[in-house]
């Protein structure tokens, strides 16, 4: 594997950890603005609520997803900082 394809591959899993942790966060946003909405409401409108609710995603899963993001980010880090210290190996080598 090539240095610069190492570092092209930790970007791009740093770039999806960044976007679905973006989708996570607005996932728990939606979640918790539904819940709090719904205990707001009179019982005639919590029902029409609570179909509403269902379409939203998890908070769980939201969290899971969050945390999921979290280590990918940290290992696509990884993966560039071992890129880096490799690119420097040869450099050292070769001069």
């Amino acid at each position: 594997m090539e240095v610069q394809s190492a570092f092209n591959a930790g970007i791009q899993g740093f770039q999806q950890a960044k976007e679905n942790a973006t989708q996570a966060a607005s996932d728990i946003v939606a979640s918790t603005t539904l819940n709090t909405e719904a205990n707001q409401k009179s019982n005639t409108e919590v029902t029409s609520e609570v179909v509403t609710q269902k379409d939203a995603p998890e908070l769980n899963q939201a969290v899971v997803d969050l945390k999921v993001a979290e280590y990918q980010a940290k290992s696509s880090a990884e993966v560039i900082k071992t890129a880096d210290e490799t690119l420097g190996t040869l450099l050292d080598v070769t001069a």
